[in-house]
């Protein structure tokens, strides 16, 4: 099993200003939880038990998150709030625990995955981004990739198909024809204009990885953006061992655009148990009928 999963979490989260000026972009809330809850969810109903977060000096509400708040739960408790009390308990199941790693420079995703080598060790791992909220209520994302990883053994990304003249925003692999949405990784680029990519098929914030990425990952060069890119290593490691693309089941929201958090905002507290039928009121109410999308923005 997957046991260790990365979460970089370092980033500046310019796109979000200033919201994102004192405050994680990954401890943005959508609705109730902020998005690295969502992450570290995921990865624990995976079977995760240890959650390596690569962090900045400027992530320690992330830390506080994750730790123990013994004056809050005192003033719960003092105050009967149980059914509270029981939130702020359940963030960290038991069994599972956190490390924290410093990325001391701003060096990109395949430097921060590079930082938790310590750690990780000498077996596979999970890599989530948090701003990659992926829904699917019957079986999550990494639970999916890490059922594949079971049977193939082999480094797996979580892919979908984006629009052709999206690919900008992407790494884009060429695979043979999936079988039961999963094939043989033959080439990965990083972010290919959309006539010199070799498909559509984009890897988005999920990644189960053998240990062997980091010898390539030592020796991987700055690239676009002038960072060390996990997709250069990626595609290193092909020329080492079979790396895999899976086509996951669910709804990914790019949260880490103002549109897609919105938009996650919205569908998620359309399923809330507590806000659905309220919001859902809201909403009739402010989309008048007959009125369009065009005149609503005017």
């Amino acid at each position: 099993m997957i046991t260790k999963a990365v979460f970089p979490v370092a980033g500046l989260g310019t796109r979000f200003l200033p919201a994102t000026k004192a405050n994680p972009k990954e401890m943005l809330p959508v609705v109730d939880k902020p998005l690295i809850q969502y992450a570290a969810e995921e990865a624990i109903a995976a079977g995760v038990k240890q959650l390596i977060f690569v962090t900045s000096s400027s992530k320690r509400a992330i830390e506080d998150h994750f730790d123990k708040n013994y004056e809050l739960e005192a003033e719960l408790e003092k105050r009967n709030k149980h059914e509270l009390l029981s939130i702020v308990h359940d963030i960290l199941p038991k069994g599972v625990s956190c490390v924290y790693i410093r990325q001391a420079e701003a060096l990109g995703l395949g430097h921060a995955v590079l930082c938790a080598k310590a750690i990780v060790g000498n077996e596979a791992f999970a890599v989530i981004l948090a701003d990659d909220l992926i829904d699917d209520n019957a079986n999550g994302c990494l639970s999916q990739m890490s059922e594949q990883y079971d049977k193939y053994q082999h480094s797996i990304l979580g892919v979908q198909l984006v629009d052709a003249s999206e690919t900008e925003k992407y790494g884009i692999v060429k695979t043979d024809e999936l079988n039961h949405r999963i094939a043989d990784i033959e080439a990965i680029v990083e972010k290919p204009k959309p006539a010199d990519a070799p498909s559509n098929l984009a890897v988005v914030g999920r990644y189960i990885l053998t240990p062997k990425i980091f010898t390539y990952l030592e020796i991987t060069q700055k690239g676009a953006g002038g960072e060390i890119q996990l997709t250069d290593a990626i595609g290193e490691l092909l020329t080492d061992e079979v790396v895999m693309a899976y086509q996951f089941y669910g709804k990914r929201y790019d949260c880490g655009s103002k549109l897609g958090y919105l938009e996650a905002t919205v569908e998620y507290a359309l399923k809330h148990p507590k806000l659905k039928k309220d919001f859902l009121r809201y909403l009739r109410g402010y989309c008048i009928p007959g009125l369009g999308v065009d005149d609503l923005a005017e």
